[in-house]
């Protein structure tokens, strides 16, 4: 049975009510951030891509209250996301935020900054915000003197703060997930690099050669290079994981001691110089009339659209948005493409990259390479990443840039030998197994929140005798 917990005004359990700054300052090389609606997500703000102002401009705006302050609650604003993306301030932050960033800061002994958060993530709450506090048909905005009239229904705070505690674990246990795939993730663009953009093996090994060292040395080095591990460390794995240390060896000796000219300059001998057209099976997608019912109602078919690729966090899809029928997938040339097919967004913008692993149709804006040749789907993600300069200066377009198929295909690819392609994808195909799995996890426990959210703020769930 749900609670009738007491229904109050915004304004009156926050202590301010306010967002970041109307006027944008122009922005500069080198300064503070400046951070807006796009920088915000669930888990904080996202400072790698936010723009930089000027230190004055920065001091002037921290002096007219657009930093904020840890304990605030941060919601979107204006946009198509207003009221779709909301987090609380954990830290401090060196950082001054738009105006279509709203800052609400709570009163301390009437609200729970956790318990707002979440409050304004019940999709029945947004839903009622929605359709009252939002205004502007081109810009749709929140507007800042009425949505202090917003009602809350507002539990004593001992209850706010159970409620806090149990949906904060789930989060924290997402966000780690998180963490833990973007350092696996920069755990195989390392390896990628090393072995396939510097050659680091092949130079460890030319290197000991060329100052009078024997092949063992030279393989010693290689081992280096390969596992980033000083001589003693070396040592010591040997001594404690010897299976581990004697693939190591089978690893370094893989890889040439000589580099050969090519066109691409110096690369390791025995190594050839391809195009990626003739390397993986290059296709395109496309969108069937969303006006047929028969292509789109019921459908069970994953079908992606760049938008799905946005999102991601990590590059590994295992859902989109929408679905297609078997009649729909049909209607698309490329039909329904399998498991690891390596997907690259071609236009608007070009570069979103990521490795399915449902089998899916796509919509027009990509290409999408099939790795069904020698070079498997975790190198050819990563070689796309480390192209992506030169991807991107291919394209054309006057609307918005876009890179065809046919300037795709040509671009050069340094292709190793087959043995090496396979010891790496045999080493980053569990990286990228461990972020699936955390992935799949992250969605269970999103589901689980979302099932448990509206109970626990309606007070369906007592939380009874817990410490907090």
């Amino acid at each position: 049975m749900s609670v009738e917990w007491p229904v109050q005004k915004l304004g009156d359990v926050c202590e301010k009510i306010t967002d970041g700054a109307h006027n944008s300052p122009k922005s500069v090389d080198h300064g503070k951030p400046m951070a807006s609606v796009k920088d915000l997500t669930h888990f904080g703000i996202d400072l790698s891509e936010a723009r930089l102002i000027s230190i004055e401009d920065f001091e002037k705006l921290v002096k007219q209250g657009c930093q904020p302050e840890v304990g605030d609650v941060l919601i979107a604003k204006d946009g198509n996301s207003a009221l779709d993306t909301v987090c609380t301030v954990d830290e401090p932050l060196n950082v001054v935020l738009l105006s279509s960033v709203a800052i609400l800061r709570p009163h301390k002994d009437k609200l729970d900054s956790d318990f707002l958060k979440y409050y304004f993530c019940s999709k029945q709450v947004i839903e009622y915000l929605k359709n009252n506090f939002i205004s502007g048909a081109a810009i749709p905005r929140v507007v800042l003197k009425d949505f202090r009239k917003a009602e809350i229904k507002v539990p004593p705070l001992y209850i706010q703060k159970r409620i806090s505690k149990k949906l904060r674990a789930l989060d924290d246990k997402i966000k780690l997930n998180t963490q833990i795939n973007y350092t696996l993730e920069s755990l195989a663009q390392v390896i990628f690099k090393s072995w396939f953009v510097d050659f680091e093996p092949v130079k460890a090994k030319m290197a000991v050669l060329k100052a009078g060292g024997s092949s063992n040395e030279a393989e010693h080095a290689a081992m280096v290079a390969i596992s980033g591990k000083n001589e003693a460390a070396l040592a010591q794995l040997q001594e404690q994981a010897p299976e581990v240390f004697v693939e190591l060896t089978k690893t370094a000796a893989l890889f040439p001691s000589t580099m050969q000219k090519s066109d691409l300059g110096d690369i390791p001998e025995g190594w050839a110089i391809s195009k990626i057209g003739d390397e993986v099976t290059t296709v395109g997608g496309g969108t069937p009339s969303t006006k047929n019912n028969a292509f789109w109602d019921g459908g069970c078919f994953h079908w992606a659209t760049p938008k799905d690729l946005s999102n991601l966090r990590e590059k590994v899809l295992i859902e989109t948005e929408r679905k297609i029928t078997e009649e729909g997938v049909t209607r698309i040339s490329s039909g329904l493409l399998p498991v690891n097919t390596v997907l690259m967004s071609s236009r608007a913008p070009v570069g979103y990259l990521a490795i399915t692993k449902v089998p899916l149709a796509i919509n027009q804006g990509f290409i999408a390479m099939k790795c069904n040749m020698m070079l498997s789907p975790e190198f050819v993600l990563q070689w796309c990443g480390f192209q992506m300069e030169e991807i991107q200066q291919r394209a054309s377009g006057t609307t918005f840039a876009e890179i065809s198929k046919k300037s795709f295909n040509p671009l050069p690819v340094v292709v190793p030998t087959y043995n090496i392609v396979e010891k790496y994808t045999n080493h980053v195909k569990f990286i990228y197994s461990q972020i699936e799995q955390n992935i799949h996890e992250s969605k269970t426990l999103s589901q689980l929140k979302e099932v448990l959210l509206p109970k626990l703020l309606s007070g369906e769930i007592e939380l009874i005798n817990e410490e907090y």
